[in-house]
């Protein structure tokens, strides 16, 4: 296995684009859950006239779900996505717009189908662009994601652990006129097999540690490099859920 210095080197240099984690192939192990989102969208989208998705990052997933709706928008409110979206969906037509989930810049009852993988989910302005009738497809990132990571490193989580689970966000649904279809949430085993792919995870979501540096870290960094090196990896529990809901 190459050096401590030379695997974080080649993680703090690796770049940063979109969501795209192309460069942890072959590095990490697991991390789906047992259900198929893309698969799900592409199922909705044959009837759908006017699809929105939701904090597209570089518009990854979306371009994968191909051929789309003629009136699809997407919507991205991190500043250095939207270029990197713009490149990906323009041949696509689809109409890329910045700004942040919960102030999409569209009417009410504008569209048919929301998609919302890994964004902001902000109940109430989902509801207000939907149709009646309409469907929300949403996979999401739970509050307890990844705490095995804040643990080792000695950092606190970022929120209260149970901030954002599936009960709260169908409770949120509910309260905003939204029947839930399907509901499913998981716990899932995703395993580093190097500390640079723990490094680069932790600069690409940086919410995980707020204020994460590889030089703060070190001595964390060094002793997690030393059990992976002994025990062929170090396995964290991601927290999905999945979420498909229709206004009612």
């Amino acid at each position: 296995m190459p050096s401590y210095h030379d695997l974080v080197d080649q993680a703090v240099q690796a770049s940063l684009r979109g969501w795209d984690f192309s460069w942890l192939r072959g590095r990490t192990t697991g991390g789906k859950p047992s259900w198929a989102y893309t698969e799900r969208a592409s199922m909705l989208l044959p009837e759908t006239r006017r699809l929105l998705d939701v904090d597209t990052g570089g518009g990854e997933v979306l371009a994968s779900l191909a051929p789309l709706p003629r009136h699809t928008v997407a919507v991205e409110g991190w500043q250095p996505n939207i270029p990197i979206a713009a490149r990906r969906l323009r041949p696509l037509n689809v109409t890329l717009l910045g700004a942040t989930a919960d102030r999409i810049p569209a009417r009410e009852a504008a569209f048919d189908l929301v998609l919302n993988r890994h964004g902001a989910l902000d109940a109430a302005e989902v509801a207000r662009v939907l149709t009646a009738g309409g469907r929300l497809l949403t996979q999401q990132v739970g509050s307890r994601n990844d705490l095995e990571l804040n643990l080792a490193l000695g950092a606190p989580p970022s929120a209260d652990p149970e901030s954002w689970t599936l009960a709260g966000a169908v409770e949120r649904l509910h309260a905003c006129g939204m029947r839930v279809l399907d509901a499913r949430e998981e716990m899932i085993e995703y395993t580093f097999h190097d500390i640079g792919a723990m490094v680069f995870q932790l600069r690409a979501v940086p919410w995980q540690v707020p204020g994460f540096d590889h030089n703060r870290y070190e001595k964390p960094l060094r002793v997690l490099h030393e059990r992976i090196r002994s025990e062929g990896g170090f396995t964290v529990h991601g927290h999905r859920f999945l979420i498909e809901a229709e206004l009612t």
